[in-house]
């Protein structure tokens, strides 16, 4: 992130086309928010199989109109990217990357990287066949972990690997691309629902894509909010649903519902950090809540006729998670959460680390998972049932963060 206060203008624009001036230096609330939701979603993650959990820790089946605060977890994420947007596109604009084309290109590739990584992932989790493969899917899925550090990653705490390395990386994936055989017979992978990373990587397209092309102007953010709940609405008319070619323009209702959850949260950093606006404190904060509460009216409005379902990711459920996230990182703001300064020299907390470094945060436990997976060993019965598999959860999620703090003070960086 690590945006500078400076006002940035397109050569010969006027300051009405001014992009958003956001200040320098990580955000506290920002950062909690954001190490928060991936120890969040490490330990909802972890609690998957676990025997006797009640349904309130769970994700709600697709068909029941309701959520859990499990549900609530993976659009917190998608608010805290659109959080960041504004912030990281600040960074390009100020090294001199302005035009649009330029500033989309360095967004695909992100973009790219992330449906990349989450197509390899889903992939492992299913629709394989293991025996025409040639080796077991927990070597070809930690391989496919290999390939991806190769290509983004780092062990000198700075840039990424030398071209060589990074060409190893890519024949690494293609080659267990090539290798990869589907259950029905089928040689290569396939997208099937994308996979997490991948959900967020078009999610972060479609939310870079409006901020640019708006300006990071906030009627134009809220007209995109407006326009992504009117896409997942009219995907799920009947009347639409029966015209072939309206239902094909219409396919990516999915998309938009994350992509709405993108844009409120680069909305509501928009609203509390843009120095654009001549607003008081408390007036920021109003404007934030009354941008909940129009959230909530909406999902209310609309819950009817479109049930509550994540798995489904309809307009109910989008606009109800964007609307708690905007009312959580309000009041973190409000509190001036993390607005403290570090003591100078001293070493950043676990929650820091995750923080600035969340995308490995994510895939380690995969990591640990597939070595478990590959070995005879694995979690005692007793870790896996009751209270003790509800307690291992928070806990295995702090002993991911303390290795991500120990593995980034030794230079290794995972970015894409």
């Amino acid at each position: 992130m690590n945006a500078h206060h400076s006002p940035l203008h397109t050569q010969g624009a006027s300051p009405s086309e001014a992009w958003p001036i956001l200040a320098g230096g990580r955000i506290g609330a920002i950062d909690l928010f954001r190490a928060l939701t991936v120890l969040l979603m490490i330990t909802v993650n972890s609690w998957h199989g676990v025997q006797g959990l009640p349904a309130w820790m769970g994700h709600m089946p697709a068909d029941v109109d309701a959520m859990s605060f499990v549900d609530g977890v993976f659009p917190a994420f998608l608010f805290i990217v659109g959080m960041s947007i504004p912030f990281a596109l600040q960074q390009r604009l100020r090294a001199g990357t302005e035009a649009f084309w330029p500033l989309q290109a360095h967004v695909l590739q992100r973009s790219l990287g992330l449906l990349l990584l989450g197509v390899f992932m889903v992939n492992a989790e299913g629709g394989y066949e293991q025996a025409r493969m040639g080796l077991p899917i927990a070597l070809w899925a930690l391989l496919s972990y290999v390939g991806v550090f190769l290509i983004w990653g780092s062990l000198s705490g700075g840039p990424a690997f030398a071209r060589g390395w990074r060409l190893a990386g890519v024949s690494l994936l293609l080659l267990l691309a090539g290798l990869y055989r589907s259950a029905d017979g089928s040689m290569g992978l396939s997208p099937q629902w994308w996979g997490i990373l991948g959900l967020i990587g078009w999610a972060y397209l479609i939310g870079c894509l409006a901020y640019q092309l708006c300006r990071g102007n906030l009627t134009g953010l809220l007209i995109g909010l407006v326009l992504c709940t009117a896409y997942t609405v009219l995907h799920r008319l009947p009347a639409l649903q029966a015209q072939t070619a309206l239902s094909l323009i219409f396919s990516q209702a999915g998309h938009l519902a994350h992509g709405l959850l993108v844009l409120a949260g680069t909305t509501t950093a928009l609203l509390l950090f843009d120095g654009r606006l001549a607003l008081s404190r408390s007036r920021r904060l109003g404007l934030a809540l009354l941008l909940a509460s129009v959230l909530a009216l909406a999902a209310v409005v609309l819950r009817p006729a479109f049930k509550i379902s994540k798995i489904y990711a309809t307009p109910s459920w989008a606009l109800f998670s964007a609307a708690g996230c905007v009312l959580i990182f309000a009041v973190l703001w409000a509190l001036r959460v993390g607005e403290r300064p570090a003591a100078e020299g001293a070493a950043p907390g676990l929650l820091d680390t995750v923080a600035a470094h969340p995308l490995l945060a994510y895939l380690l436990p995969f990591v640990f998972g597939w070595l478990g997976a590959w070995s005879p060993w694995g979690l005692p019965l007793w870790l896996r049932s009751g209270m003790p598999g509800v307690l291992f959860g928070p806990a295995y999620a702090l002993l991911i963060a303390a290795l991500v703090r120990l593995l980034v003070a030794r230079g290794l960086r995972l970015r894409i």
